[in-house]
């Protein structure tokens, strides 16, 4: 993609976001972890245009602190619009460990508002309404995960995701029996094995391994389970081709592969039945873009992880909304009274879908959101910023005005 003009990237600045939970959330991606805040990285870019850009990138605390120092020298004075280059600039600031795929979305943003359309619109798609899934995140004993959906069919939603996440295969297998039992025929079902990159900070849960992985495959078959996500580590690409060649229900993945390089692999050894990148952890927009058009050519299905905050939100129903004729419902993620909207979206207004779990479109310009003021004030620590003209003096100060004005020479040449 090559760059739409001259504009210039002249400010950055980045937040700790730190939103407390009413109640703790208890992730099964991190067993025994309890969550008590919803934390976030934010970034806003401004160019000498006069815009500005917003993206987010989940954290665990405040352990991207020294970011900004890092960033600066690599975004400052680069054209958001030439999404080519930022994709460069951005892994080439990765090279010593960080990962920034999530700041991309806010050059999109940009360019949006640049041009007066929403960030789908950039990329092709076309405004339509998409149904929501439920997607949660605990691990709640079957009787009581049954009321729980029974009371969400009530109020619309007609497709839902479990976690299985137990010590034992008995449990995992007893989750989606007792469940299915206790829902009847209606809902779609699928189970999120949250195998793809285990985290056992607290407690400490086995690996998966290839049968079980496929025994628990046949068990969902047998269940009535639509799909089976992250079942096996996120770089066992032999393992995942085998068990998505037998198994009997839908595979599906790569929702936080580093990026194209990655899920190329995946896609070349046909990993999943449905890929699953999302954004603000898989290359950012453009590369999950190539994703998309790639399941097209392969025949292979698309549909976005979400569970990360309100804008990473936007930044993935961009691209559902890109890709016409998806017709996967999205996933939204929703575990009461913890992980709500109130407190999933914090800094912009709560994403609420109607009484049939519809999602409507939104036609804001850029990636759709609109950061309230008040709520960043209340919630977020900026803890850097830096300008052009900060920047020029911070190399005068490091590396002399001689070797300053050389750099700015070259740079500019």
């Amino acid at each position: 993609m090559e760059g739409g003009g001259a504009m210039k990237i002249t400010e950055i600045e980045l937040y700790h976001v730190h939103i407390p939970l009413k109640h703790t959330f208890w992730p099964t991606w991190i067993p025994g972890y309890p969550q008590t805040h919803n934390r976030f990285t934010l970034i806003r870019l401004a160019t000498d245009d006069g815009l500005e850009g917003w993206s987010a990138g989940t954290a665990m605390g405040e352990e991207r602190q020294g970011l900004g120092d890092l960033l600066g020298g690599y975004i400052i004075g680069a054209d958001p619009t030439d999404i080519d280059r930022i994709q460069s600039l951005l892994k080439q600031a990765g090279y010593l460990g960080w990962l920034n795929h999530w700041i991309e979305p806010a050059c999109w943003d940009i360019m949006g508002k640049a041009q007066g359309k929403p960030v789908y619109e950039l990329l092709g798609g076309e405004a339509r309404a998409i149904e929501a899934y439920c997607s949660f995140g605990e691990l709640h004993e079957p009787a009581r995960r049954v009321e729980e959906i029974l009371a969400l069919m009530a109020r619309g939603f007609k497709t839902f995701k479990l976690r299985a996440k137990a010590k034992t295969f008995a449990e995992d297998v007893r989750l989606i029996e007792e469940v299915r039992k206790g829902v009847g025929d209606g809902p779609t079902l699928g189970v999120d094995a949250n195998q793809g990159w285990l985290v056992s900070i607290v407690d400490r849960i086995p690996a998966w391994d290839l049968k079980r992985a496929g025994d628990y495959a046949r068990a969902c078959a047998d269940n009535g389970i639509e799909w089976l996500e992250e079942p096996l580590d996120w770089h066992d690409y032999d393992g995942l081709a085998a068990l998505k060649k037998a198994s009997p229900v839908k595979i599906s993945g790569a929702e936080l592969n580093h990026g194209w390089d990655e899920i190329k692999v995946m896609l070349e050894k046909d990993c999943f039945h449905v890929y699953q990148p999302d954004a603000t952890f898989a290359g950012g927009i453009a590369q999950v873009r190539q994703v998309i058009d790639a399941c097209h050519r392969l025949n292979r299905e698309y549909s976005p992880h979400t569970w990360t905050n309100g804008i990473g939100f936007y930044i993935n129903w961009n691209l559902v909304l890109a890709d016409r004729g998806n017709t996967h419902p999205l996933e939204y993620p929703l575990e009461e009274p913890s992980w709500v909207p109130e407190f999933r979206d914090g800094l912009i207004a709560p994403i609420l879908p109607d009484k049939n779990a519809m999602l409507w479109p939104f036609t804001r310009p850029g990636l759709g959101f609109e950061i309230d003021r008040k709520m960043l004030k209340k919630y977020a620590r900026r803890f850097y910023r830096q300008t052009t003209t900060g920047l020029a003096f911070k190399v005068i100060r490091e590396k002399g005005l001689k070797a300053a004005l050389e750099i700015k020479k070259r740079k500019e040449g």
